[in-house]
């Protein structure tokens, strides 16, 4: 079954978990929109599976989500990094301990929110040695990037109503400056959330989606060989 239960230092955890069909694989700790653990989170953990990856999203909502975007982000609003953190943390080491785990270290993968947690986990989880970052946001602060472990990846729209442009430049400069080895793409006129097939927003955009998956997959294979 997809759903299983997980150890960490703040308490057991659910999450998704998806396998490769062959059992064996790279890791990837997938982390969740403001939505919660739903339906487009899961279909990437499957879509990661199905590329050979070994995928887990922590729920870091409890088993809870929603469609509204005013009860998204007072749940978001709501968490808590002392209890987030070694989630995510606990992810990557019950990754790591799997029969068919392959590699030195687990990438950190998310979208949003998420986004801003996978570059939140490859500057303080010991095993998150890369991390891929959709339009991230990071209402809790931010880590000390000069920790960040390994290459991270960023995809943005430029039209992002969320996280501007000028914004998301910025992000990219602190995190070489911290000397991150950092890559961000930049798809043109693609809005918040573009990779998002549910289209809640309505701003799925099929092209920057495919595109930003081909370099994903590219980079998590070279980062985690």
């Amino acid at each position: 079954m997809p759903e299983i239960e997980f150890p960490t230092s703040a308490g057991p955890t659910s999450g998704y978990l998806a396998t490769p069909a062959g059992g064996n694989g790279p890791a990837v700790v997938v982390l969740q929109e403001w939505w919660g653990v739903e339906d487009h989170i899961q279909s990437v953990c499957e879509r990661l599976a199905a590329e050979g990856f070994l995928a887990l999203a922590p729920d870091l909502y409890g088993g809870e989500t929603t469609t509204q975007p005013s009860e998204a982000e007072q749940k978001m609003m709501a968490l808590s990094m002392e209890q987030v953190e070694p989630q995510m943390c606990g992810a990557a080491d019950f990754l790591s301990t799997q029969p068919g785990f392959a590699g030195s270290g687990v990438a950190a993968l998310g979208f949003c929110l998420g986004g801003g947690l996978a570059v939140w986990a490859a500057a303080t989880c010991p095993k998150i040695t890369a991390a891929v970052t959709y339009y991230y946001v990071m209402p809790h602060g931010k880590p000390d990037f000069s920790s960040v472990k390994g290459p991270v990846l960023g995809h943005f729209g430029t039209a992002d109503e969320f996280i501007k442009h000028d914004e998301a430049k910025a992000l990219e400069s602190e995190l070489s400056d911290a000397g991150v080895d950092v890559s961000f793409h930049y798809y043109e006129d693609a809005g918040h959330a573009f990779f998002n097939e549910t289209d809640r927003l309505g701003t799925h955009d099929p092209q920057a989606a495919q595109l930003s998956w081909e370099r994903t997959l590219s980079f998590l294979r070279d980062a985690l060989a």
